[in-house]
């Protein structure tokens, strides 16, 4: 299966270099990190990023807290359905989207892709609909979700082992090299994306169980003080965030040369991964953009 690296929006939070460890100024640099995988039987999508309703009318779609803190570069050119066009496919090839957790720099672009089944685990789906605080009446933006009838929920319990994680398989339609790994804490119902390269090994997508690279150093893990403030503003089970992140140090540690681990905000893994190495081309506003293939 070929895997293509997206970056689905450019966010630029507040803090600089406090938030990235490396930007000068105000604002800092950040992706939202998306895998789109030509699979059997049509493309798979791993979160999306924003979509064009979120470009097109901002305000109406995401809250007014969020927009401020994290200024997200809202251009039509890098949504994902845009993306995934330029690559020479038509919005209709995608038939899965698989989500890691339904915030709103996660879901946004669910309904750009209108015959796509989208996967992910029962609890997220059910915090989502309720959204019982304000932050989660923040974060969750129903505006996004008009794909609500194509949702298929998965138990986190009783999946099959992966590496010391419970993993749920055969997601419905979807090959069984594409796995879903609960991954609790960010949210009650957050989850990773483990896919299987063959002789290439697997890749995992972990969300936002983690937001830094160097919260993967199995001796001394550290993050920038601005991201472990967004992590703690951002938990909703601070127990299990924290215990996954040591389980995902421990697997990188022990099989490492089989597993490659990365989050979806972290520049530096994005562009070591070489999504930022090879660009087609630049939005014309000057947002960072895609793409890799392995």
């Amino acid at each position: 299966m070929r895997i293509h690296h997206l970056n689905c929006t450019t966010l630029c939070p507040l803090g600089g270099r406090l938030m990235d460890g490396r930007s000068d100024g105000l604002r800092g640099t950040l992706v939202c990190h998306c895998l789109l995988v030509e699979a059997p039987g049509g493309l798979v999508l791993v979160d999306t990023g924003f979509g064009l309703n979120d470009v097109r009318n901002p305000a109406a779609r995401l809250s007014r807290f969020f927009l401020a803190e994290l200024a997200p570069q809202l251009h039509e050119d890098t949504t994902a359905v845009r993306q995934i066009e330029r690559l020479g496919f038509r919005r209709s090839d995608v038939r899965h989207i698989v989500v890691t957790h339904l915030d709103f720099d996660h879901a946004g672009g669910l309904d750009d892709f209108p015959e796509a089944k989208i996967h992910l685990l029962r609890l997220e789906r059910d915090t989502a609909a309720v959204r019982p605080s304000l932050l989660d009446r923040m974060r969750y933006r129903p505006q996004q979700w008009a794909s609500r009838a194509r949702w298929k929920a998965y138990e986190a319990g009783g999946g099959e082992p992966w590496h010391g994680f419970q993993a749920v398989r055969e997601l419905e339609g979807l090959p069984p090299e594409i796995l879903l790994v609960p991954l609790i804490g960010h949210t009650l119902g957050h989850a990773g994306v483990a896919i299987d390269r063959g002789a290439k090994g697997w890749l995992l997508h972990a969300g936002d169980a983690y937001f830094w690279h160097g919260e993967m150093e199995p001796d001394q893990p550290w993050c920038t003080p601005g991201l472990t403030a967004y992590q703690a503003l951002m938990e909703k089970d601070r127990h299990a965030r924290l215990e996954n992140q040591r389980r995902l140090r421990a697997l990188r540690r022990d099989h490492g040369e089989r597993v490659t681990i990365f989050c979806a905000h972290d520049p530096t893994e994005f562009e070591r991964l070489g999504a930022l190495s090879r660009p087609r081309r630049r939005p014309e506003r000057g947002a960072p953009e895609q793409t890799a293939t392995h």
